[in-house]
């Protein structure tokens, strides 16, 4: 099966280090992974095979992103958009432009399925949330 986006494995495992460089020294979600992760360079590559699973059809990956964002206890729906955005500057400054776009738009779609999932199906008193 050819790969959804034509990026090596070397250019993922690039943009996962240079991505978890920028994510630890921002104010707002370096603190939140420093409560879970304790192993950089094993989360990285954690983080690269599902990438590559989800770029290149690898299938190395066997985790539940849903369920250890649910699970965490202080990931929140509004950090994907700032994830969102460091993620966004790191394949531009990485990658060709087209390949660039094409991870953005499938990471956007992923961090869009990530952020609906964290939010409460119920508001405080109780009433249906409706997503938009």
């Amino acid at each position: 099966m050819p790969p959804r986006i034509a990026v090596t494995s070397e250019q993922v495992d690039l943009v996962v280090a240079r991505f978890y460089a920028r994510l630890r020294d921002d104010p707002q979600l370096g603190p939140v992974f420093a409560t879970h992760v304790q192993n950089w360079p094993l989360h990285e590559e954690k983080i690269a095979r599902f990438w590559r699973n989800a770029l290149l059809y690898e299938r190395e990956y066997d985790g539940n992103p849903m369920l250890v964002h649910r699970e965490a206890g202080n990931v929140q729906a509004a950090h994907f958009s700032i994830w969102l955005d460091i993620f966004d500057v790191v394949l531009t400054d990485t990658l060709p432009p087209d390949l660039a776009a094409q991870w953005s738009a499938l990471a956007h779609r992923i961090g869009r399925g990530l952020r609906l999932g964290l939010q409460p199906a119920l508001t405080p008193d109780g009433v249906p949330q409706l997503r938009s």
